[in-house]
């Protein structure tokens, strides 16, 4: 079994993919329009035929999907966790996640984590950034 996340947003599907390719690597394996679709009488009301349809990107060793779809709210309980394997790579992502965003969580050291934050983009995505900590084997 394998899961992968989906995100919805509303008309800024494009620019999220451009966003995230640019600042965390990400690459769009494949991308198709609504205007693409075999029938345009499918087309939601509220959504131009460039607005994408359905996407997969590549982010480290997950793929994501993400679609434009009318009205999409940004998540409320479920986040994203990108786990970094240093600091400084920690704080360049929470640099670029947060830049005018919401943050519910800075950037810090926990007893779990080198280095640990919770952020929605400005995209409505939410984050978790985590430099862990090795922890104890469980008993």
């Amino acid at each position: 079994m394998k899961m992968t996340p989906y995100i919805n947003l509303p008309g800024t599907c494009r620019e999220a993919l451009h966003f995230y390719a640019e600042h965390l690597g990400a690459e769009t394996l494949f991308q198709m329009t609504y205007d693409q679709m075999p029938d345009p009488k499918l087309m939601p009301p509220g959504l131009k035929g460039d607005c994408i349809l359905h996407a997969t990107v590549s982010l480290g060793e997950t793929q994501l999907h993400a679609a434009d779809v009318p009205n999409a709210e940004p998540m409320r309980s479920a986040y994203l966790t990108l786990s970094v394997d240093s600091n400084e790579e920690a704080e360049r992502i929470y640099a670029a996640l947060s830049a005018d965003d919401q943050i519910f969580m800075k950037l810090q050291v926990t007893f779990f984590a080198h280095r640990f934050a919770q952020l929605r983009d400005q995209f409505g995505v939410n984050w978790m950034l985590l430099h862990p900590r090795p922890m104890p084997p469980m008993a």
